[in-house]
Order: structure tokens, then sequence, then C-alpha cells
């Protein structure tokens, strides 16, 4: 299927997103700017380019003298955010010349792909990007190429860019509030998302076309109003150039009360359907007042100053069977996007989706109280503990939660499902509705009858018949049990990939085993019905890898989910400076002592795991000191150490004519400032007491 961009995003990508993607147009490869975690969003970025300067454009970029005219064509394709031809013209000149592989045009082409949600093209190029220029790459390529890849699946290598990203913007942290501690908190988040098991039965729904179908909407018990680019016209229709569909309608449809699928579409009322985008439909309680996006335009389209088209809220009221012309709510503007309408279940609250000024991340979700008068209250911002630096959208509200989608929050890939309990005291926290809801895909515009467990979304991922296809399903009911749990994931410590057919142990605090499980293919695994408020330790174990020890708590009733990285044996085997060492954790010796502490005999544990590995493996051990007390006197106490990490060794099995020699060197090779006669903690002068492993032959 030829991907291009969902028609989700477009509704609110007319604008909402186009200020964003016009930045990112005008500014150099050198200062990139923060793009959109996900291009679902950037159909915002929507630049109305009239046909005779379409064709202007083009005409001059055919003629043009340059010898790549694909590259010249593809980027004034792209600089009009005319995105599905731009992909196509950038893939055709990179697969045929590597001439092309440009820091620039690469990043062009990956981002092509990116604004349409084609994350695997996207991947491909981001990947020989990085490739091929890493130490060039500014954070935020670096966020996008993160996200590239949790949209591939690659959940564990995203990770491993998640924690470079987050490196790189501490010198920025005005930009970036993530912290080392807030990354490893959403890296067991993710964990236990993926952990869950699904509870959910999907369908794909009949009336889905090859183009975006989405943004469902209860209307009455037996019908459902949904947008979709249905193309239904015999004769020539007008498109949408980012990604070359028809525009949006409403269109209606009924409820196969058996089936739970949609049948009968017919387009809604043709007073509020015109020639443009029409979307994102919400109902009152009485089903007489409905409000909707649709673009600003009022005889033609309304831009702003940046020549961008914004969407804008509408309201139509039922007047003896009829639909009235819309009219505009007064928190609209000419200079901002509102779109993606929610009524609360008494019709008394209107949420809706903006990047007006006062949001916090590139679009949020706000407020307004419907007065009795007809007025309404002036927006008001849900807050950070919704709103995030990246986009909230399509919001639905019952009696019970609030249901959202956003790719700030920690998910699967693209835009995920959010919900999010309240009461008179406001929000509870934010939990990823999970698989099979979620994917590493868009999953946007959910809505659900709480009573019944039953509702609808849409999803551009694979497997659909378009770009966006609306999906039912059914939550089953999960007997009560003991919830108390073990939950993880286990990847490889360098690459991020999913380790599956680890064993995993289970033991109590007394190292008594109790149960043994084998990761599955998504190296997920679990122990359930344990005690609660209990120490366990889990052990991994793997062929070629080193074993891994956790020690964790269990809770009340819930599950405690954990990540564990396995690291290959040959991967304590480095380079430096032409040196072949054998790396572990440095091996730390108390002031002024000799033995080995617990420490260090699990570290040299490792060691002789390698060695047992490489049984031609010869080795020379090097121990110092740190610059405390006389030079003689230390020379005799590194050389006391040298022999005590041999003789370690050596009792574990290892051939004693296997290792070379055991020398102290003293304080001869410091490795700080800390010399004699400079005043250092005693933080630092440990770092001097080591031992090192120098390989002779393997």
């Amino acid at each position: 299927m030829k991907k291009i961009v969902p028609t989700c995003l477009l509704l609110f990508s007319l604008s909402i997103f186009s200020q964003e993607v016009k930045k990112e147009t005008t500014t150099t490869q050198n200062s990139p700017t923060k793009e959109a975690e996900y291009p679902v969003m950037d159909l915002n970025n929507y630049s109305f380019t009239d046909d005779a300067e379409t064709n202007d454009i083009i005409k001059k970029s055919k003629s043009s003298g340059n010898n790549n005219k694909l590259i010249e064509r593809a980027n004034a394709y792209f600089d009009m955010l005319w995105y599905a031809e731009a992909a196509e013209l950038y893939d055709e000149a990179l697969n045929k010349d590597k001439e092309n592989y440009t820091q620039e045009i690469l990043q062009k082409a990956g981002d092509s792909h990116y604004y349409n949600t084609n994350m695997e093209m996207a991947y491909h190029w981001y990947k020989i990007l990085y490739d091929t220029y890493k130490d060039d790459l500014s954070a935020d390529q670096i966020f996008k190429y993160s996200h590239a890849l949790k949209g591939n699946g690659k959940y564990g290598k995203a990770k491993r860019f998640m924690r470079l990203y987050n490196r790189m913007k501490k010198d920025a942290p005005l930009e970036s509030g993530l912290t080392l501690e807030t990354s490893e908190r959403n890296e067991q988040v993710l964990d236990g998302i993926l952990s869950r098991k699904p509870n959910s039965e999907l369908k794909n729904l009949s009336v889905n076309t090859e183009n975006s179908d989405f943004s469902p909407m209860f209307y009455n018990k037996e019908e459902i109003v949904f947008a979709s680019a249905k193309d239904s016209s015999f004769f020539s229709t007008r498109k949408y150039k980012w990604n070359n569909q028809p525009y949006l309608d409403l269109y209606v449809a009924k409820i196969n009360q058996q089936s739970d699928d949609l049948k009968d579409a017919i387009k809604f009322s043709k007073k509020v359907n015109t020639k443009y985008h029409e979307a994102s439909v919400t109902f009152s309680p009485d089903n007489k007042t409905m409000y909707f996006t649709r673009n600003n335009y009022g005889k033609k389209l309304r831009r702003d100053k940046n020549g961008v088209n914004n969407l804008k809220l509408y309201m139509s009221k039922k007047i003896d069977g009829e639909w009235t012309e819309a009219v505009e709510l007064p928190f609209n503007s000419d200079e901002y996007s509102t779109g993606h309408p929610a009524l609360s279940p008494d019709g008394k609250q209107l949420y809706f989706v903006s990047d007006m000024p006062g949001s916090i991340g590139e679009t949020d979700i706000f407020v307004v109280d419907v007065l009795e008068d007809g007025l309404f209250s002036s927006p008001k911002n849900l807050g950070p503990k919704i709103n995030t630096e990246q986009k909230e959208m399509f919001p639905f509200i019952n009696g019970k939660k609030l249901y959202f989608s956003s790719n700030g929050h920690v998910g699967l890939g693209g835009l995920d499902v959010y919900e999010v309990a309240y009461d008179e005291d406001g929000f509870k926290d934010v939990v990823n509705v999970g698989q099979p809801i979620n994917s590493n895909k868009d999953d946007f515009s959910y809505i659900i009858n709480e009573e019944t467990q039953k509702g609808y979304f849409a999803s551009n991922r694979q497997g659909g018949k378009g770009d966006d296809d609306i999906y039912s399903f059914k939550n089953l009911m999960v007997e009560e049990v003991n919830k108390n749990a073990i939950a993880g994931v286990v990847t490889e410590i360098v690459t991020g990939e999913l380790m599956p057919k680890a064993l995993i142990t289970l033991l109590d605090e007394n190292n008594i085993k109790l149960k043994e499980v084998l990761t599955e293919d998504d190296g997920s695994f679990v122990f359930e019905d344990l005690d609660s408020n209990t120490k366990y330790k889990i052990q991994t174990n793997k062929e070629t890898y080193f074993g891994e020890e956790l020690a964790t708590t269990t809770k009340e009733n819930e599950v405690v989910n954990v990540g564990i990285a396995m690291r290959k044996l040959h991967e304590m085997i480095a380079i430096e400076n032409g040196i072949k060492k054998l790396k572990t954790e440095k091996i730390f010796f108390n002031f002024d002592k000799s033995y080995i502490r617990q420490d260090a005999g699990e570290e040299l544990d490792k060691l002789v795991s390698v060695m047992n590995e490489y049984p031609e493996m010869r080795i020379k051990i090097e121990s110092h000191t740190d610059a405390r007390g006389n030079n003689a006197y230390n020379k005799y106490l590194s050389d006391k150490r040298a022999k005590s990490t041999e003789k370690y060794i050596i009792s574990k099995g290892i051939d004693p004519s296997r290792i070379i020699s055991a020398i102290g060197y003293g304080e001869e090779q410091l490795i700080n400032e800390c010399a004699d006669g400079v005043s250092c903690t005693r933080k630092e002068h440990q770092e001097n007491r080591r031992s090192e492993f120098i390989i002779v032959d393997m």
C-alpha cells in the first residue's frame, strides 16, 4: 500500500502544525528546529498555495540547469509542504546516486516520510543519516530518529537513542524537561506497557476506504458520525496536496448491533460539509447541537500573517430536523488553531485542542464552560499533568474518565491512547491503555461506552485498508485475581534488541529458587501470584551472555515492572590505545588493604566467565594505589593487591599458567590529578586504587 499522510492529522495538521513546519522549512541544516515527535499531527502544516503559484515553482525547478533535477524538484515540493511528492523524488534521487547522500538531503528525505507517518522509510533514511553523520547531528535529529525506531517496534534501540538525546540536552534544561531519573522512569513505564497482556478484541470496519477514515463519535444510540477522505466523485476530485487525498467530510453510518460494524454510510448535512476539510465532531446530550472542526474560510480560505490556514471550531443547531449554517465559536482566531471538540456528558463543558498562546506544547487540550446564555468562559489549559511539550489531541470524556491521544507521554510509538480518571479533586495519573488499542503507529480518536465496554478508534497501523482506518473494539472482562506480580522485559545492553528465550529465575531473599520462566519472543516475562510487600531476586541466564541479578519488592495488589539489560561476554573485551583489555567495572580496594571486597569479587567473577569462554586467553594483572603514603610502600601494597587478585582468579578454576604476571605499580599511573600534595576527596583517591587486566593473547 502506498503510504501517505494520515488525514487524521490533516485535521489538525492543517494549521496547528503548520506553523511548526514553516519554521522547519526556513531553518538551515545546521540549526534545526524541534520537530513533532510524529508527523501524524503535522497535517496542520497546511500551506495553501494556488495552482498558478504551484505550477510556476515546479516549472522553474524542471527548467533549471542544475544537474540534479530530481533534488531540485523534491526541494521545491518539500518547501511547499507537499511531502508525499517530495518523498517519492528524494527516494528516487537517493536510490539512483549515493553522491546525493548529503546530510541535508538525507534529513529531508527522512522528514518527508516522517511527516507522512511512513515510519519504515523515515527510519531507513534516518539510519543512513546517523551512520554517516552521527557526530554532526543535533539533539532534535536524534529525537526524531529515536521515535522512528519506536515506530518500527525497535523499542530497545529507541531507548538507547532517547538516553543519548537526554545527554545532549543537558546543557539546555529549559528546552528539555527530561532528566536521567525521568528517562529511567520512562523506560520502566514502557517496559510495563509492553509486558501487559492485551484484553481487547479489535475489528476493522467495512466503511473504511483506501484513504483516511477516523474520528468516530456516538450520535444517538444507533449511529456513528466520522470523518472520511472518501473519493465520492465520478469526475475530477479536488485533493489536498500534503497527502494527495480528497478533502475530509463528515459521514454518518448505522451501527450493526450484533457485530458493531458500521453500515450504510452517507454524507452528513450539506449545511455542514464544504469543499474543504470538516472533521472531529461532538454532540450535545440531546443531539440538537453539534461542534466540529473546519478550515478557516468564508467565501475563500483565510490565512494568517504567515500564510497559514488555521483550523477553527464551529457550532450548528438542529431545528425542525435540519442542521443550521455553522457559526464560529468566539475563542477562535486567525492566528492559531482550535479543533477536536469533546463535550462532557452533561454538555456543560467543551474540551478542545489548540496551539493558542499559553500552550505548554505543540498542541494542548483546553476546556471552556458552556454557559446558559450561549456564551463560553475563557479557555483553560488542562495543565502539565495532561499536556506535554509534544502533542495532545482527540479528547473524549465520559462520566468516569478523560481519554486522549498523545505523542508526548510514554508510549509504543506515534500517537497512543491514554486514559485519566477524574473526580472533584481533579485528574489522577495518566495511564497508557496498552495493546492492542495502541501500536507502534498512530492510534487516536478513541471513544468508549463505559457500560458495554465497547467503542471505536482510528489507527494507521499495518494491516489496514487505507491510511487511517476505524476499528471497533470490545474490552474483555478479566476475572479478578491476585495482582501481585513482577513483569519485565530483557534487552541486549548495547543494541537494545529484545531478548527471547532467556532463562529468568525468581528467588526469595534467602536465595531459594521459587520459579523459572523463559522470556517470550518480545523479551517479556512475568511472575504472578506473589506475596505482597515481599523482597525477591531475579536472575537472568542466556548462553554467551553474562548473568544479571536484580532485587525488587512487590507491592499491594500491583504489578511491579522491571527492565533488565544483558551483556554479551565478548562485549567486555575492548581496545584502548592499541592494547586489548578485559573491561570490568573498576576493581576497588579499601584504603591500605589488599583483600578482595565483595563488589570486587562480583566483577572478577565476570572476568573469570570471559576467560572460561575464551580458553586460550592469557592476561597480565596490573594493580595501582593512590598517592597517599610513600612511594615504596605503595608499590609494595599494589603488588600485594595484584597477587590477591591473581589468587582469587586461580581459586575460581583458572589455570595459573594463563596469568602471565601480576605486578603492582604503586602510584606511578594515577588516572586523576590526586598526586602528592593535592587535596582530594576520599572518593577521588579511591579511583586510583584499582586493578586492570591486559590481554596478552586469545
